[in-house]
């Protein structure tokens, strides 16, 4: 494993931070989302950490969700404390109609579906942890150009699958704080017009009644990352997966730990809604 550089933060205010990659091997990555059986690691792949700038989204004009394949949009949750989240009935009761709304109007969607969500804590650590997650400190995207149209066939009836596969799609990740402003662990988001086709590694990823793919990504200079500085639980994040026939086809992110942050600064808890729309 690569030594960790140390992070700074540039004079203009851009942050320094060391993201994990992935070292392309020629090896397939494995990542379980449950603790393996005895003597396999919960994740594979040669970790390539990178020192790298971190622009203030905040700052830059012109990042769209089908431009740069991720957006920060006002919304408000009628749902407000980290209990009601961890109620799973409460949050598909009350939570989930209100994203299908909000994604419906912001994409011009004619239908969105809602396939699960994660609540995660950014002081876990990977291991059982029942209903709560660990941040996720590697650069990923959730699907793969081979496994997207896999979640349509998966979610939908098959007569309805057929005839939405013919016709454009995306996978949507709507994320945000529970608990904000976000002071630990906010996430960085690369700007999808700078990933290139070889920078994306298929992986396994496991879960104990099926097995997903995802893209671990190998390190590229062209990659040009963004975060959200301090941002709210009235926002959210929404992070392009995949598109079928829309620009921005995938983005990447990962959490990082921001060299900013004070030592004694609040947990992060986020939810992360994923979905998929249809035009």
């Amino acid at each position: 494993m690569s030594a960790i550089p140390q992070p700074s933060i540039d004079e203009s205010g851009i942050l320094r931070a060391a993201l994990n990659y992935t070292r392309n091997t020629g090896v397939r990555p494995v990542n379980y989302t449950f603790d393996p059986p005895p003597g396999v690691p919960r994740n594979s792949g040669e970790v390539d950490a990178q020192t790298v700038s971190i622009h203030n989204a905040r700052q830059t004009a012109g990042l769209k969700l089908d431009v740069s394949g991720f957006e920060l949009i006002e919304h408000q949750s009628s749902l407000t404390q980290w209990s009601s989240f961890q109620d799973a009935t409460l949050t598909k009761d009350v939570d989930y109609p209100e994203v299908i709304e909000a994604l419906k109007t912001h994409t011009g969607a004619e239908k969105v579906i809602l396939f699960d969500h994660t609540l995660r804590d950014s002081t876990l650590r990977p291991g059982n942890n029942n209903d709560l997650r660990e941040a996720v400190r590697r650069v990923h995207n959730d699907q793969t150009l081979d496994s997207a149209p896999r979640r349509v066939a998966k979610h939908l009836p098959p007569d309805e699958a057929e005839w939405r596969l013919r016709r454009r799609f995306a996978i949507i990740n709507f994320w945000r704080p529970v608990s904000g402003p976000v002071l630990q662990t906010p996430l960085a988001l690369c700007d999808a017009r700078t990933i290139a086709p070889q920078d994306l590694i298929p992986s396994d990823l496991i879960y104990k009644e099926w097995t997903g793919e995802t893209y671990a990504l190998a390190y590229n200079p062209r990659h040009r990352w963004y975060w959200y500085p301090r941002q709210l639980p009235t926002e959210a994040t929404l992070i392009k997966i995949y598109d079928s026939a829309g620009p921005a086809r995938l983005s990447a992110h990962t959490a990082f730990d921001d060299p900013s942050s004070a030592p004694d600064a609040p947990a992060r808890r986020s939810i992360e809604i994923r979905a998929i729309a249809f035009w």
